[in-house]
């Protein structure tokens, strides 16, 4: 009446195991992650050299500052890719100081005067929970032990 289910591995099962799907997954993953890191460091060299003609013009604050300021974001994203393909995960004080420098570099490029109030005050309070963030951060690796991953004994 009732057919007794089969413990033998399937066909499926043989040909494709779930741990070698995630190898897989990850590699295209760290691939995707490499063209980031190449298309970000030929966006700093072509931006380098920008910037480096721009000071043999008449100099613009604003645009000098601004165009520096993105060449530093693109250097902590650089950074964050990077220790991405290193460690498997993401940075979040690095993340958080690129959003604490974007929004510090739109503030230079439009000017605090020309900035209305109420994007002014909403851009004070986004600093300030960035900031209360890197603070946390900084409080809870000198509680906490960062994790150690190996991957002789992984953490699940």
């Amino acid at each position: 009446m009732f057919k007794i289910w089969n413990n033998s591995p399937s066909p499926w099962k043989t040909l494709v195991s779930r741990e070698q799907i995630v190898h897989y997954l990850e590699t295209v993953q760290d691939a995707i992650v490499m063209l980031l890191c190449i298309g970000l460091f030929s966006i700093m060299l072509i931006r380098m050299g920008e910037l480096f003609f721009s000071l043999m013009h008449p100099l613009q604050f604003q645009t000098v500052t601004s165009d520096i300021l993105f060449l530093l974001i693109l250097v902590e994203l650089f950074r964050l890719l990077i220790i991405y393909l290193q460690e498997r995960r993401i940075s979040v004080g690095v993340a958080v100081e690129v959003s604490i420098v974007s929004a510090l570099r739109e503030v230079i490029l439009r000017g605090v005067v020309e900035i209305p109030r109420d994007q002014l005050w909403a851009i004070c309070g986004f600093l300030t929970v960035l900031g209360g963030l890197l603070i946390i951060r900084a409080l809870q690796a000198r509680i906490f032990k960062p994790i150690e991953y190996s991957e002789n004994h992984p953490l699940l």
